[in-house]
């Protein structure tokens, strides 16, 4: 059986492989990136290397050849450019004759308003006109994410938001990669739906366990969206990057990130990786 997982020198994808080389031989194990100097260690350590630009659609046809399950993992960028990819992706694997497509999706993704969701609808949409047997893994939003506002908090800033009550399933991205990879490497995922979402926590929860982590308590600062784009800027967001910032502050106040589910926990075998311990690791990796 050979395995491919696209964007596999990603933070996301890097961590899909590791958990996968764990358990299963490295000869089973193909990679799909964009710039193959980059997977040299993977090489190295006897998996398959191939090239594949999500730009360049042809390129994913012969990435994808021979591939029995896949692993598509969402690509950066605007959202016109992201659906263009993926659906393109999504045919360079039906043209390949793929065994299986296994998605990073966004919680609720079919019915959610969040502005991130229209390339997981349109996504979601393409994999199953295919007819190829799949599961999307609806992931909610990395802890990880939340690093520069507890480097704000290091620094003696306010832990500053525009979310209001809004709750998020927030988990570590390695969670995310370990139930990425169960579902690629294991049977019965056939034609199915994970929501991934760790326990849900407001912006005021999150901001306390970083404060008995540090050992002082954060002070929390609920602001409008236009205060909050202001201190974005400020703190040298570039320009483009915060209406975006903004409208995931949107979505969550909103509650598109407020799903319930233990989805994780049969995946994983086992709870996710407590917040409290994540956040104890990214405040030492941050002050080593």
């Amino acid at each position: 059986m050979k395995m491919l997982v696209t964007g596999a020198t990603g933070k996301l994808g890097s961590m899909v492989v590791e958990t996968l080389l764990m358990t299963v031989p490295a000869t089973e194990l193909a990679v799909s990136v964009r710039d193959v100097t980059r997977a040299e260690n993977l090489r190295a350590r006897g998996v398959e290397v191939r090239h594949g630009d999500f730009d360049h659609p042809e390129t994913l046809i012969s990435a994808f050849a021979g591939v029995d399950r896949l692993l598509i993992i969402s690509a950066d960028g605007d959202n016109e450019t992201r659906i263009r990819q993926h659906t393109d992706a999504v045919a360079a694997a039906a043209e390949a004759k793929v065994g299986f497509i296994a998605y990073t999706s966004l919680v609720n993704a079919q019915e959610s308003k969040m502005f991130l969701s229209p390339p997981h609808r349109a996504t979601e949409e393409a994999i199953l006109k295919t007819g190829i047997p799949y599961s999307f893994l609806r992931n909610n939003w990395y802890l990880e994410n939340e690093l520069s506002s507890i480097q704000g908090v290091l620094a003696g800033a306010p832990w500053v938001t525009a979310a209001g009550s809004g709750k998020v399933g927030w988990a570590a991205r390695r969670d995310y990669a370990e139930a990425a990879a169960s579902v690629l490497s294991g049977t019965g995922h056939e034609n199915t739906i994970y929501e991934l979402s760790g326990q849900l926590l407001t912006q005021e929860e999150l901001a306390t366990v970083v404060g008995e982590v540090l050992g002082k308590e954060v002070s929390v600062e609920q602001v409008d969206d236009a205060t909050y784009a202001n201190i974005m800027k400020q703190a040298g967001v570039p320009d483009f990057v915060i209406p975006m910032l903004v409208s995931i502050q949107q979505g969550i106040r909103e509650g598109a990130l407020e799903v319930e589910s233990n989805d994780f926990e049969k995946l994983l075998g086992r709870e996710t990786t407590p917040i409290r311990q994540v956040i104890r690791q990214m405040i030492d990796d941050t002050t080593k």
